[in-house]
């Protein structure tokens, strides 16, 4: 275990969305927020996504898992290396399958060679205990949300909105004193966010993204049909609850013979609608909902959930945070919680049975 008090973390996260890998530093001691450090990010090329992408969906030994992971272990590898002040790090992985009712949930990248090439502890496979214990092993980052709304000054309940490739949201209590209490947070994936908007965007444009939600601006939604997807029956499930990137797989099909501008408005709808529907599950209404995650550039996206909430939805930097690096932050955040026995997920963010700390560490040999 690593010295008591504050230390520097280096977390990375890759999403869903498939865009890239983001590392951030953190000062933590796994419960306050003490400082923020140095941040890169690395865009994946298309042949990067395309070895991803063939292994969305497998489980390890399937056939292209090993090619993602090792992409996966060398592309962290180099971006990680050279924090100077890095004293541990958070090690996410890319997540390829998650289907925690039966098989489990599977990130590719092995956390002991990247412990090796760093030469420092790194903290990995943070899903698998919850899944174990019968949670669903999504969302993770909000214990640290809880943290960030003490860091902010929250004084009244608010939302953390993130909108990376699937749309997740966690309700905060900042009255609590800590995340495990009860009452203190409320987690669950909400829908599909950039994930089908991105997928289209690579198949009809052979783009990567919407940029700035121009397109969808300039289509019309085709209502009805946003209208019958909120009749899914994931959308009338009680949460906590999780969502595999390609859960909705037939999604791209539903919009097939509308027109590009059309589609990606529509797609960016259920989007919104998604969150929407999923607010109806707070405990008490948000003072205010506070946007991460790649989505919070979809001016498209930001006008329709400003329509449907009832409260202010603003970019997270509006308070002072980074919404391209939350993520990357929270798994370091969570890491000094695990090297400390600490929990990170609870019955209220993924229905575990009671809090529990996941995730593996491993140490380098020298």
């Amino acid at each position: 275990m690593l010295k008591t008090g504050p230390i520097w973390a280096l977390g990375a996260m890759s999403g869903t969305s498939l865009d890239g890998v983001d590392a951030a530093m953190l000062h933590t001691d796994g419960v306050s927020i003490l400082g923020f450090g140095e941040s890169r990010y690395r865009a994946y090329n298309e042949a990067e996504r395309a070895v991803l992408k063939a292994a969305l969906g497998q489980w390890p030994g399937e056939s292209a898992v090993a090619e993602a992971a090792e992409l996966s272990e060398t592309i962290h590898a180099e971006l990680l290396d050279g924090f100077e002040d890095a004293e541990l790090v958070g090690f996410h992985g890319q997540t390829l399958a998650h289907d925690p009712a039966d098989r489990g949930t599977h990130q590719a990248g092995n956390g002991s060679i990247l412990a090796e090439v760093l030469g420092l502890p790194v903290v990995w496979d943070f899903r698998t205990s919850d899944v174990e214990m019968g949670g669903q092993g999504a969302p993770l980052a909000p214990f640290y949300h809880f943290a960030c709304a003490k860091y902010i000054k929250a004084d009244a309940p608010v939302v953390f909105l993130n909108l990376g490739g699937v749309g997740n949201v966690t309700w905060v209590n900042p009255a609590k004193d800590s995340p495990e209490e009860g009452g203190a947070l409320l987690a669950f994936d909400t829908g599909p966010a950039n994930a089908p908007i991105n997928d289209l965007m690579a198949a009809r444009l052979g783009k990567p993204y919407d940029k700035g939600g121009e397109l969808a601006l300039k289509g019309a939604v085709d209502e009805p049909l946003v209208e019958a997807f909120l009749e899914r029956a994931y959308f009338h499930k009680i949460p906590p609850k999780s969502l595999d990137r390609d859960d909705f797989s037939d999604i791209l099909e539903l919009v097939s013979n509308l027109d590009d501008k059309d589609a990606l408005a529509t797609l960016t709808a259920i989007a919104a609608a998604s969150v929407a529907k999923g607010m109806e599950h707070c405990s008490s209404p948000p003072a205010r909902v506070l946007v991460t995650g790649g989505g919070r550039h979809n001016a498209a996206m930001m006008a329709m959930l400003t329509v449907l909430l009832d409260c202010p939805v603003l970019p997270i930097e509006d308070v002072g945070l980074d919404g391209d690096m939350l993520e990357a932050q929270a798994f370091a955040y969570l890491a000094v919680r695990v090297l400390r026995g600490m929990a990170t997920s609870s019955p209220s963010t993924t229905g575990v049975a009671a809090p529990v700390g996941g995730g593996k560490v491993s140490h380098p040999s020298t």
